[in-house]
């Protein structure tokens, strides 16, 4: 198995549409969450989102516009971003030994919507020609290899919330294997229409407003904590061997050590214990590391009852006594849950966390609740800390549970 190394990271989210952006407000504790501007917003239980500013017209000639739904849009922007930020990563690269993967949990919702409306909602036949196109779930990643020539693999993982986190894993056991010598790695999602966000609302498992400051909605691990918040962006990755990296000069933003995967088996929406502790190990394992190894985590933690509890106790299990001096970051407090995009984004953070040096705050955290007792960093980073390993959780309905290990570039 070969060393793989992060040259490359490109984001759009709630905080921000570049790397820098999403640090700096993800440090300062910055909420991305807000109330929900649309014209179906009354219609909605809790109006809230978390958005991404992007305008797709000011980076897409019109033709080709016709064709993005806005998980597209959000993928080629992040993609590009991140290919930029590797120096070259595809220069000289047999494209054959470059490969796609992305995940997405909705895929193109808005362009489903707007179909079904038109077709039930006004009577009418006048359907996007598009339609189909805009719609493939395939679409985020096969407009990435078309935009870039990428002829290896070109891959969608649909795993709920862990998709885009298995889409990175997958990436690096390709990278890791000798199979693909690049892998361009994340993923991408736009649920925000309201037939997406009315059947989450139907689910009960989105917050409440916070009548005092609806950006602090999202309370992962507190004891007043109601639900999550949807948000939407993309997050993308370029993975190459450390060799090749080092040879080239390329920036290292990391390194992916491992990928562990196992899934839940007992109800497609209630997370377990055993299967969050069988995908830390398993991640551990692929890495060559013993738990000691580990300095800090960035949990799943949507703020349900449910979850935030369970990943508690399962950080208990893995870690025994040891869980309570690991720190512990739930940064969906401020970006949201950005679904099949939010394992991507979040493996960024950790490797932004791991390069300053630095565990990012559990926001909104006033009423700490006993069955979350970690050290879940409340209200405000901490810096100067000495962070070599961490891993990132992504756990999901379905049961699929995928966890990623970081290290360090340092």
């Amino acid at each position: 198995m070969r060393r793989v190394a992060v040259t490359g990271l490109g984001v759009i989210s709630p905080l921000g549409n570049s790397v820098d952006a999403l640090w700096h407000a993800a440090l300062a504790g910055h909420s991305g969450i807000r109330p929900f501007a649309s014209p179906f917003a009354h219609r909605l239980a809790a109006p809230l989102a978390a958005t991404a500013q992007f305008e797709g017209s000011a980076f897409f000639d019109p033709p080709k516009l016709r064709m993005l739904d806005r998980v597209s849009q959000f993928a080629l922007f992040a993609a590009q971003q991140a290919i930029d930020d590797a120096g070259h990563a595809l220069r000289g690269v047999d494209r054959g030994r470059a490969g796609v993967f992305i995940g997405t949990g909705m895929g193109s919702s808005l362009t489903l919507d707007e179909g079904y409306k038109t077709l039930y909602g006004d009577a009418s036949d006048r359907i996007k020609p598009y339609t189909v196109l805009m719609g493939m779930h395939n679409a985020p990643a096969a407009w990435i290899g078309i935009e870039h020539d990428l002829r290896g693999p070109n891959l969608t993982y649909s795993t709920a919330c862990s998709s885009s986190a298995v889409a990175v894993g997958e990436a690096w056991l390709r990278i890791a294997g000798g199979n693909l010598d690049v892998a361009v790695a994340g993923g991408a999602e736009a649920p925000l229409s309201f037939g997406s966000m009315k059947a989450w609302e139907a689910l009960h498992t989105l917050a409440a407003v916070d009548a005092d400051d609806p950006s602090t909605s999202c309370k992962p691990f507190a004891k007043n904590r109601s639900g999550m918040v949807l948000g939407e962006g993309a997050a993308v990755v370029i993975l190459e061997p450390w060799d090749r990296a080092v040879e080239r000069g390329a920036p290292i933003h990391g390194e992916l050590l491992g990928y562990g995967l196992a899934t839940d088996t007992g109800h497609i929406t209630r997370p377990s214990v055993s299967g969050q502790v069988a995908a830390m190990r398993a991640g551990l394992a692929s890495a060559g590391l013993d738990a000691a190894a580990v300095d800090a985590i960035n949990a799943h933690a949507t703020g349900t009852q449910a979850n935030d509890a369970v990943e508690t106790a399962a950080i208990k299990a893995v870690f025994g006594a040891r869980a309570m001096q690991i720190p512990v970051s739930a940064t969906k407090a401020m970006h949201g849950h950005l679904l099949g995009a939010a394992g991507a984004l979040e493996f960024v953070l950790t490797l932004l966390a791991l390069r300053h040096s630095t565990a990012l705050p559990t926001m909104h955290l006033q009423l700490r609740d006993p069955d979350c007792d970690l050290d879940c960093v409340p209200n405000a980073a901490r810096p100067g800390l000495a962070l070599h390993t961490m891993l990132s959780h992504s756990f999901a309905f379905g049961g699929t549970n995928a966890v990623l290990v970081a290290r360090s570039a340092r």
